[in-house]
């Protein structure tokens, strides 16, 4: 799993059962590995702006290093799985316009690895009239529905929760795509607990204009890229000419209340359960803002869930797809049917 806030790659090996219809699972072992600078600023802005040659040649390359860090994985964990899920790197998500592209060539991991691949998950969603996002939903529902709601906080994020039967399940805004982004300009790689923003204020007016974009008008399914907070974020916030720390501030605090709005909004009763997870649930200042906001009884799981969960849920759809089951739910991603997305490459008679 490789996630917009280009915090690293996150490799986890699980083993998954299903007893009278229910599925279970054991994460078994996990670890994270970081990216080398050039892979940062490819996967970052690099390669969105490559030529069509150089892009494909990065697709093979990239799939290479995913393949080589799975198997050196798999050498110092001495695990051997079945098959392997890939999410790739997105780079290109522009759902209305059909166009979406996950980076990694999925053949590459089998040809170093020798193991099944399922990659390319969003695809078939997005032909079918879906955003192909997101695909967390199908763990959340099978795996944490004790929860009223899941939100995980990446470089975007995002909930899930039941409403009248169906798993609902959109993008809310952007949080530490924007947020590294602007640690970067000062030598730091993300906020650490939320300490810079701690240290700023609130600016009124720039929040106002954040909190009326459009984009929260619309009900979901709706998804977000990298495209939209270029367009509609990024001017904001350096038109305002404020400080780091204010600026910061204000962001976090647009951030949170984006959450609460949904939480307040869909909870069918008072104070409801609420996991978090994402490389954000780490930031204290961020989850005490969306604590006092929201109302929700929140939930941090231990380190590995937080860091992993995700992962175990890219698993998990690889499992689905083994097991011939959807994935991609159309109550979630706007598709006109629900759908089994991936695309298997097999090296061999396994």
């Amino acid at each position: 799993m490789s996630g917009t806030s280009l915090d690293g790659l996150d490799v986890c090996h699980c083993t998954f059962s299903r007893i009278g219809g229910k599925w279970s699972f054991t994460l078994d072992c996990a670890r994270g590995y970081d990216y080398p600078k050039e892979y940062k600023y490819k996967l970052g802005i690099g390669a969105q702006n490559m030529s069509a040659y150089e892009y494909v040649a990065f697709h093979s390359e990239y799939g290479f290093f995913l393949g080589e860090r799975v198997k050196e994985f798999m050498e110092e964990f001495g695990v051997h799985p079945d098959i392997i899920s890939s999410h790739g790197h997105t780079i290109f998500h522009e759902p209305q316009k059909k166009i979406m592209y996950q980076i990694g060539d999925g053949a590459a991991i089998a040809a170093v690895t020798r193991v099944p691949v399922v990659s390319d998950f969003r695809r078939l969603d997005i032909m079918l009239g879906g955003q192909g996002a997101p695909l967390v939903p199908i763990g959340d529902r099978i795996l944490f529905g004790e929860y009223d709601f899941c939100l995980n906080i990446g470089g975007f994020s995002n909930i899930s929760f039941e409403r009248g039967g169906e798993r609902i399940a959109f993008d809310i805004s952007p949080v530490n795509y924007v947020i590294n982004h602007y640690c970067r300009q000062i030598g730091l790689e993300f906020d650490r607990d939320g300490e810079i923003a701690r240290r700023g204020a609130v600016c009124t007016p720039l929040l106002d204009a954040l909190n009326n974009m459009d984009f929260y008008k619309q009900d979901g399914p709706k998804s977000l890229g990298r495209e939209w907070v270029e367009a509609n974020v990024y001017p904001l916030l350096e038109s305002s000419g404020l400080s780091i720390e204010n600026l910061l501030r204000t962001f976090y605090e647009h951030a949170a209340m984006q959450v609460a709005d949904v939480v307040k909004t869909n909870a069918g009763k008072t104070e409801p359960t609420m996991l978090i997870t994402g490389g954000g649930a780490f930031n204290k200042f961020l989850i005490e803002r969306i604590k006092e906001l929201s109302g929700a009884a929140i939930v941090i799981p231990d380190k590995n869930i937080i860091e992993y969960k995700e992962a175990v849920i890219f698993a998990l759809l690889g499992a689905l797809y083994m097991a011939d089951e959807p994935s991609c739910l159309s109550s979630v991603t706007g598709a006109a049917i629900d759908n089994i997305g991936g695309m298997l490459f097999k090296v061999g008679n396994k």
